[in-house]
């Protein structure tokens, strides 16, 4: 009878050592109750707890977690409406009152980012919501950090991932955006143009005066410029030759001779007596 007796006691010994042991993960945290109370928090390792009275209610991870909130409407505050989505990064720093403060920590999370970005995105205008991506995301980190303090959950980082408007709105923002490229190209030709033209004058300038200067140095400067006007003539006759467009035109040769003759003898071309530069030569 005696060790009958030791053999069930050592049993029972036995089962109650076992059904004490709790062995918690690394990363991972558990909590117990006590006949219905919160009695303490089992952290990673080996652990005991007594068996019949100690209830383990809770063993969750403590490690980062990632919540994806998926596109949800919005409208900013000039009235165009956009789908936003993010992503939150989030952890739990007390485990006690995460599990008894909240039901479902992770849904409470995801509701209130969306009514955090769609307010958040409320008072912004459209064309502030590409560019002011880091400042959105900063505002709405504050936000949650403070709203799930409480909770006993650290939100670490939120970053809005896209900013979809309308298929209309991205149409009218491609058009705006050609339209802006066209004005500019335009603008830089027309000073291209308008540089050309004044280095073109200027150049005219530059030659008509080296011309007078040789004028007034040279002796022979009527010969010279009949010769410039002669060619420049040919010249021109060419280049009408070889156009396109050209048209025929029927004259005397005896008429085009004598005028070209008149032209480079007439005593009102050149003015060699004196210094006189300007252009057209004045009349004597």
């Amino acid at each position: 009878m005696g060790p009958s007796i030791f053999a069930i006691l050592s049993l029972i010994v036995m089962g109650y050592s076992v059904g004490s042991v709790r062995i918690v993960n690394q990363g991972t945290e558990a909590l117990v109750e006590r006949l219905g109370r919160y009695h303490r928090k089992l952290l990673p390792g080996l652990n005991f707890i007594v068996p019949f009275m100690d209830t383990i209610v809770l063993e969750e991870s403590v490690r980062e977690r990632l919540l994806d909130v998926q596109p949800q409407p919005a409208i900013t505050s000039d009235n165009v409406s956009l789908d936003v989505d993010a992503v939150v990064y989030w952890r739990v720093l007390d485990l006690e009152r995460t599990y008894y403060s909240i039901e479902d920590v992770e849904a409470a999370i995801r509701e209130l980012v969306i009514t955090t970005l769609r307010s958040s995105v409320g008072t912004m205008e459209f064309e502030k919501t590409f560019s002011s991506r880091n400042e959105l995301n900063k505002a709405l980190l504050d936000i949650l950090d403070e709203a799930t303090e409480p909770w006993g959950v650290k939100v670490t980082r939120v970053e809005v991932q896209s900013i979809q408007p309308p298929q209309s709105v991205l149409d009218s923002m491609q058009q705006q955006q050609a339209a802006e490229l066209k004005r500019r190209a335009t603008v830089l030709e027309a000073q291209g143009d308008q540089e050309a033209t004044v280095k073109r004058a200027q150049g005219t300038v530059d030659s008509i005066r080296m011309l007078s200067d040789v004028m007034e140095k040279n002796k022979g400067s009527r010969e010279i410029l009949n010769f410039l006007i002669a060619q420049q003539y040919v010249d021109a006759n060419t280049k009408l030759g070889e156009s396109e467009n050209s048209k025929v035109v029927f004259m005397d040769p005896k008429f085009l001779t004598e005028g070209l003759a008149d032209l480079m003898t007439s005593p009102n071309t050149v003015k060699t007596s004196g210094p006189d530069t300007s252009f057209p030569p004045k009349q004597a």
